[in-house]
C-alpha cells in the first residue's frame, strides 16, 4: 500500500463546523432521534432527499461503547499521517481504531485493516450496526480502510494524507460503493 491514502480528499470543514457537527451527533444519540425524518434544507429552490433511516441497535456494553465514541470524536480533526497511532503524531485509519480501544478499553487490537477485519466476532449488516462496530471498506474483497461507526449512519475514520480525522456518512458514493462489511469488538 503506498502511502498516500486513495479516498476521497476534501478540504476539512471550519474547526467550529466540526464541533457543532459533533456536538448536533452527539446529542442526536443521546436523544435516540433516528426514527425519525431527515429534515434536511433545499437548495435552489429543490428538496433534497433525505438519507437513509439507521436503526438505533444498542450496543452490548454501551459505557464501553460510548467511552469509545468520546474519545473517537474528540480526535476529529487531527492531522492524517500514514503509520500514525497517536493525537500528537496524527493518525492513519488503524492507528486510529487501535488508540481509541487502547487509550479507553486497554485492548489492544491488530495493527492493520486487514488484519482488524479478521479480528473475531460476527459479521455485522449495515442495519444491525450498533455504536462501537468497525467498519470496513475496499475493492476486490481487499479490505483497505476501517472506521468507527457512531450511529446515524456515520463514522470516524482517518481518510487520507492531507485530510483529518472526521465524521462521514456510510450513504456518501465512495462509502457506500467501497463498504465491506462490519465486526462488533464489544461483546
Amino acid at each position: 500500500m503506498s502511502k498516500a491514502a486513495h479516498y476521497p480528499d476534501t478540504r476539512p470543514p471550519a474547526p467550529a463546523r466540526v464541533a457543532a457537527a459533533c456536538v448536533a451527533l452527539i446529542a442526536l444519540l443521546a436523544l435516540g432521534a433516528c426514527g425519525r425524518e431527515d429534515v434536511r434544507p433545499s437548495r435552489g429552490g429543490r428538496a433534497v432527499a433525505p438519507q437513509r433511516q439507521w436503526p438505533v441497535v444498542t450496543p452490548a456494553d454501551p459505557a464501553a461503547a460510548n467511552a469509545v465514541l468520546m474519545r473517537a470524536l474528540s480526535l476529529v480533526g487531527t492531522p492524517y499521517r500514514y503509520g500514525g497511532n497517536t493525537p500528537q503524531g496524527g493518525f492513519d485509519c488503524s492507528g486510529l481504531v487501535n488508540y481509541v480501544y487502547r487509550d479507553m478499553l486497554d485492548l489492544k487490537l491488530p495493527r492493520t485493516s486487514r488484519e482488524l477485519a479478521r479480528v473475531q466476532g460476527p459479521k455485522i449488516a449495515p442495519e444491525r450496526l450498533a455504536a462501537a462496530d468497525l467498519v470496513f471498506f475496499g475493492s476486490g474483497g481487499a479490505v483497505s480502510h476501517v472506521g468507527i461507526y457512531v450511529g446515524e449512519g456515520r463514522f470516524v475514520h482517518a481518510p487520507s494524507t492531507g485530510g483529518t480525522v472526521r465524521l462521514d456518512h456510510l450513504d456518501g458514493a465512495y462509502w457506500r460503493d467501497h463498504y465491506s462489511g462490519a465486526r462488533r469488538v464489544l461483546q
